[in-house]
């Protein structure tokens, strides 16, 4: 269906009941009640699981749809964005339209639906990209490096509500497992090695490097891989990856026309008290000072941005998380989801630290946008 003004393809009543549901608040979990609730997935805890999220998903759904019907400079009606929002709304709708869990059966139903809306929304993040996209190209870009902190902020909150619509979702799914691997409570792994996670990450960074030049640096390293926490491998998977590809692309890029083998990206876990925290170190030659500032905003990329090729909405579902700048801010929406942070330092003409810290105690809420 293409997209339409919400007013013509929703009715009034339902718009109203968006907006009533999204000035309701929300409620936050922490990674570790999630870890106690999800240790004993048994069908009474996972009938209050649900009926939990017949109630949170629609508020925060909400929330999100009204957002996107009011973003500055035109961006709510950029075709891509009018997608997201009405993928947006039909969630809110099948989520309303479902009735009370009362039983484990209506549980499983529940599930399935769920599911189903998570599907539906896994492109969001390139899609939301395609409409910053669209925008960008009607306006001068000077106003959007200096001007748009709004649309940012709108970005930051949007994303950061959407790790956590995926995580309360993916969990709930998850505990359904009749088989869940070793020491694993839904999707999260209760002693998850990072040195081993970081491990994986820098294979994968480096396989990508590999197919674009031909070569990769080294990654070391160093760190006790017997140090297990409770985390989530997935995301920490993912902030890894996107730190360790930027740092090999850097290296890869300097060096390019050099004899000289290029020098290892270094990788370092450090096990603290309150934090996990990991620092990719390179020798990439560094971002100057007056572009550190635009490394966390949605509106800036030092690589060739490949949704130009997919202009079309139809093929940009096909479009990766890599190239349009989004890698380092979500980066840091996952990192602030469970209480940690992202930090980037850099010598210009030397190279990159990156720190990523991990909030290692699980205790902190949820930051609800």
């Amino acid at each position: 269906m293409a997209a339409k003004k919400a007013c013509e393809s929703f009715s009034k009543s339902f718009i109203e009941e968006v907006q009533k549901w999204g000035r309701m608040k929300q409620t936050g979990v922490s990674l570790r009640y999630m870890m106690e609730f999800g240790s004993k997935p048994t069908e009474k805890n996972l009938m209050i699981s649900a009926q939990f999220l017949h109630k949170e998903l629609p508020i925060r759904i909400a929330r999100r749809a009204i957002e996107l019907q009011s973003l500055p400079y035109g961006l709510s009606d950029k075709p891509a964005v009018l997608k997201v929002r009405d993928w947006y709304l039909d969630s809110f709708r099948d989520l309303r339209l479902f009735p009370d869990i009362k039983d484990s059966n209506d549980e499983k139903e529940f599930t399935q639906m769920i599911k189903a809306i998570k599907v539906r929304h896994n492109n969001v993040v390139p899609m939301m990209a395609l409409g910053v996209q669209q925008l960008k190209k009607g306006i001068d870009l000077k106003i959007v490096y200096e001007d748009l902190h709004e649309i940012h902020n709108f970005l930051d909150r949007f994303y950061m509500s959407r790790i956590g619509i995926r995580m309360l979702i993916g969990q709930h799914v998850e505990l359904h497992n009749p088989n869940p691997p070793p020491h694993c409570v839904g999707y999260i792994h209760t002693k998850m090695s990072p040195v081993e996670v970081a491990r994986n990450a820098s294979e994968d960074a480096r396989s990508i490097c590999f197919r674009e030049y031909g070569s990769a640096p080294d990654v070391n390293i160093y760190g006790d891989p017997s140090f297990t926490f409770p985390y989530v491998p997935a995301h920490l998977h993912l902030m890894v990856f996107e730190l360790v590809k930027n740092s090999l692309r850097a290296v890869q890029e300097r060096h390019l026309d050099s004899d000289k083998v290029a020098p290892s990206v270094r990788l370092i876990v450090a096990e603290g008290i309150e934090d996990v925290t990991i620092k990719v170190s390179d020798e990439g030659g560094g971002i100057p000072r007056s572009g550190l500032s635009k490394i966390f905003t949605y509106l800036y990329s030092t690589a060739k941005n490949p949704l130009d090729e997919h202009a079309d909405l139809g093929t940009a579902d096909t479009v990766t998380m890599a190239g349009y700048g989004y890698g380092l801010p979500i980066s840091r929406m996952y990192a602030r989801y469970f209480g940690g942070d992202l930090q980037v330092i850099s010598m210009e003409g030397y190279g990159t630290d990156a720190y990523l810290h991990l909030l290692r105690l699980g205790d902190s809420q949820e930051p609800l946008p």
